[in-house]
């Protein structure tokens, strides 16, 4: 072998070592991107990985839009001819040097100048586009605006690509990269380089994204089935937290209520499915609807919880959950307080100290264990009770023990004014940077007193003599209330009721009159039969009082209570 062929073969060796060198980097590099792109599942965040990442080993500067018709849900494939899809601007990064440039500003839509640009050209064709040397009259198709291009030009910016960014077959946004001065342009083998990569990261990008989705329906779904607003409680103060988890996978199943009962009681309830999804969202719906409607026919917590089990264990999907139900009455100053398995509420004192209450803790809804034991403590004014999930607490290094030191802890002190109350306990709950993995719901009430002017209540005799002595205590009240309007039409239906009560409830116990957004008259007896409106034959001389209430009264009912039932019947105010 000559000289020259041994030089020439030598020179050979050489370039394919370097070459082999250069592409071993190349693998490593793109190897590393998986460690170092999609390190959460963070739209906004995992955008912002993809250009860092090619900050400066790729490019001086990295930007990445995305269609918003893809960030919006809709089915996204690629696009054809000549109408540019709107984009938005994701991320953006760059070197010192190109600190100062105008990209589009991100979260914004990209800006549709009138100049043809190159990433405009990759929007519509899915294909990428490389600009070795860009010539004087070249900056305006690359930048968004003519003075974003006096930028680029001054900075040195001379070699410019864009790559599509394309997952599952499907055109998501782009990625384009540029250099300037003091490194080398672009290359064939560059782009090369950044298309793989763009591969890569579409995929981890589309994740993020379909997997916001997933959370934002699960959250929307949620959000709709509970409360909006919190209803008028008689003698109560009411106010609600849901805060949703950043995990997807921890959304759904919390739920919680106000239901305004007869006679001015409130029951507040709060649940968790025992899962996560659309399906616990689903079965978190249904058990509220079905809660709510146990509550209007029975104010016994540990009742409600009982035939709510039974609800639950005949649901398809198989799931339990725990449950706190919670009866204020204003009458008596008191919460009966019934769980399924649920964390026990904490009842704040007015000085600030924070202790739960001692209630059984049952087993959860759909587990067939009842029933449920309740307890009743005293509501002394000043003081607040407060209902939460687990999510407010649960973490995965401590046991449930310290959860509730932790609740107890956060919930102790001076009290802020009520309407703040939340904010301070979601503060000193936070577990690391606050990225709950779970759903947390907080309810709070604060019992206020109640005087003359808006409640009544009376023991009335058993005998014969209780009809009229109701309707004389009707008619005062009314008198001093300035309702006598109302006199005539209240006496005969508290005539009925009472009437009822001796016939059929074993004697009327209490009578309660309240003046809220109605007029509000229950008698009680110990009669376990709930009243029905009957069909009354022309010639018999009873059963017309129920119908008779019925026409007479905006509406009426009647639900259990621990000592028997409550008849009720309200009617409108007057107009003043």
């Amino acid at each position: 072998m000559s000289g020259l062929e041994r030089l020439s073969e030598t020179f050979r060796r050489a370039v394919s070592a370097v070459t082999t060198l250069a592409d071993a980097r190349r693998l490593a590099w793109l190897n590393e991107a998986d460690s170092r792109i999609g390190t959460t599942l963070d739209l906004q965040r995992t955008a912002q990985e993809l250009a860092d990442f090619t900050v400066p080993t790729l490019a001086d500067g990295a930007a990445v839009d995305l269609l918003e018709s893809v960030l919006r849900g809709g089915g996204a494939s690629r696009p054809t001819g000549a109408k540019v899809p709107l984009a938005r601007a994701m991320a953006v990064s760059a070197i010192d040097r190109l600190a100062n440039l105008e990209p589009d500003p991100v979260g914004e839509l990209t800006t549709l100048h009138p100049a043809p640009k190159l990433a405009h050209r990759c929007l519509v064709t899915g294909r990428a586009h490389l600009v070795r040397r860009i010539a004087p009259d070249q900056y305006e198709s690359i930048a968004p605006t003519p003075h974003a291009a006096r930028l680029l030009k001054e900075a040195g910016v001379h070699s410019y690509m864009v790559v599509p960014l394309i997952s599952r077959g499907v055109l998501i946004g782009i990625a384009d990269f540029i250099r300037c001065a003091g490194r080398p342009a672009f290359t064939p083998a560059d782009m090369a380089l950044a298309g793989q990569l763009a591969s890569k990261a579409a995929v981890l990008v589309d994740n993020a994204r379909l997997y916001g989705r997933e959370r934002e329906t699960v959250v929307t779904l949620q959000r709709a089935l509970l409360p909006k607003a919190a209803p008028p409680t008689l003698g109560l103060e009411v106010a609600s937290s849901y805060r949703p988890a950043v995990d997807p996978s921890g959304v759904g199943g919390d739920w919680f209520d106000i239901v305004p009962l007869p006679g001015g009681r409130t029951a507040l309830v709060v649940g968790d499915v025992m899962a996560h999804g659309l399906e616990a969202a689903a079965t978190m719906g249904r058990l509220r609807t079905v809660a709510r409607t146990l509550l209007n026919l029975d104010v016994s917590p540990e009742r409600v919880l009982a035939r709510l089990d039974l609800a639950a264990r005949d649901l398809e999907e198989d799931q339990v959950a725990t449950c706190l139900c919670v009866l204020y009455d204003p009458a008596l100053g008191t919460y009966r307080v019934a769980s399924a398995g649920h964390l026990p509420p904490l009842l704040i004192d007015p000085a600030g100290n924070a202790d739960f209450v001692d209630v059984a803790v049952g087993a959860p809804l759909g587990a067939g264990v009842i029933p449920y034991d309740p307890v009743t403590v005293e509501a002394p004014p000043g003081s607040r009770i407060m209902m939460c999930t687990d999510g407010l607490i649960k973490n995965r290094t401590s046991d449930a023990g310290v959860w509730l030191d932790t609740l107890r802890a956060a919930a102790s002190g001076p009290q802020p004014p009520f309407s703040d109350a939340f904010d301070a306990i979601w503060a000193r709950t936070a577990d690391g940077d606050g990225r709950r993995f779970d759903d947390a719901i907080m309810l709070a009430a604060a019992p206020q007193a109640l005087t003359a002017e808006v409640m009544r209540e009376w023991e009335l005799p058993a005998d014969g003599t209780a009809a009229r002595t109701a309707r004389r205590l009707v008619r005062t009240q009314l008198e001093d209330w300035e309702l006598a309007d109302l006199t005539d039409i209240m006496e005969l239906v508290v005539s009925e009721l009472v009437g009822n009560a001796l016939r059929y409830g074993g004697g009327p116990g209490r009578m309660r009159l309240l003046r809220h957004s109605r007029l509000c008259v229950e008698v009680s007896d110990s009669g376990p039969d709930l009243p029905q409106i009957q069909h009354a034959m022309l010639s018999a001389e009873g059963g017309r009082g129920l119908q008779l209430i019925n026409t007479l009264c905006r509406r009426w009912g009647s639900c259990r209570t621990p000592g028997g039932k409550v008849v009720w019947a309200e009617q409108d105010l007057p107009l003043l």
